[in-house]
């Protein structure tokens, strides 16, 4: 069963230090350094200049780190009703920061993730059509990896994507 009830994004503290605390980079910025099809010069500060990036969403290749926004695949709002709603403090971060799995968290235009905000698959779908299979599979095993409900429109959706990609595979772990 879902439920927004009391949801605040501020609940879900996000960009922490990241996996190396230690270099100076938040959550984001590794994000973005790991999914750099040209890396980026990574400065003191963990201050970003030239590299690129393909946004799977929309098909758009970057050269400014600064236009690229860290989605959530799951979005927290979606989380939250989803079943985040009963997490701890620790177990929202640790989803809001996920870096284990490589596909909860995604560099994409600041654009396409406005457009799907907190929208699951029923009410968004890339604008890549190339990518709906690999959104699909990666949605379905972010939802899996954090044991998260989907509501009927969801499931609908999803089913109706995997019967247009059946050479995808979800693939998922555990969360810590």
């Amino acid at each position: 069963m879902e439920q927004r009830e009391g949801y605040k994004r501020e609940l879900y503290k996000h960009w922490n230090k990241g996996l190396d605390a230690g270099d100076g980079c938040d959550t984001r910025r590794e994000v973005i350094i790991s999914e750099a099809i040209k890396a980026p010069v990574v400065t003191a500060g963990c201050k970003l200049t030239g590299g690129s990036w393909l946004s799977p969403y929309d098909g758009v290749t970057v050269s400014d780190a600064g236009k690229l926004d860290v989605d959530h695949m799951v979005p927290l709002a979606e989380v939250h009703d989803s079943g985040g709603y009963a997490w701890d403090a620790g177990r929202r971060e640790a989803y809001a920061n996920d870096q284990g799995s490589p596909s909860t968290l995604i560099a994409v235009t600041a654009k396409s993730n406005r457009s799907k905000s907190d929208k699951d698959p029923a009410q968004w779908l890339p604008p890549a059509a190339d990518y709906r299979c690999t959104y699909a599979a990666e949605w379905t095993g972010t939802k899996l990896r954090w044991e998260l409900a989907a509501d009927e429109a969801e499931r609908q959706a999803l089913l109706a994507l995997a019967g247009e990609c059946p050479t995808t595979t979800v693939v998922y772990g555990t969360a810590p």
